[in-house]
């Protein structure tokens, strides 16, 4: 499990959210929208590494689905820091792309082999 490509870059986009989160507080004193990205750019590999730990097959899927849903406004958050000119390193955007295509494909690989 700790070998997982998933656990493993989910892990390092948390990590490089945490930097990025400090990175903006220091600069722009923005708040609001770097909370919210914190709390859902780091929530990934959190539901990750529990998905592991699910209940059966169904619980796994859940889990990872949430993942993916927290992949989803982390995307939306970092377009937003993007955009605004809060933030100017488009590789976290393009690492929770990629974060987001593997769950994805994660998803409906779990969903296929539970049928």
């Amino acid at each position: 499990m700790a070998d997982s490509p998933l656990l493993v870059k989910s892990k390092a986009f948390a990590l490089e959210v945490i930097k990025a989160c400090n990175e903006i507080k220091k600069a722009k004193h923005e708040s609001v929208l770097v909370n919210q990205f914190l709390r859902s750019g780091t929530s990934i590999g959190a539901n990750i590494r529990e998905a592991f730990y699910g209940h059966g097959k169904a619980d796994f899927i859940a889990k990872l689905q949430i993942a993916l849903k927290e992949c989803s406004e982390s995307e939306y958050w970092i377009e937003l820091l993007l955009e605004s000119g809060y933030y100017s390193d488009e590789t976290l955007l393009d690492k929770c792309t990629e974060l987001k295509r593997i769950l994805i494909s994660s998803v409906n690989t779990a969903k296929e082999n539970s049928k």
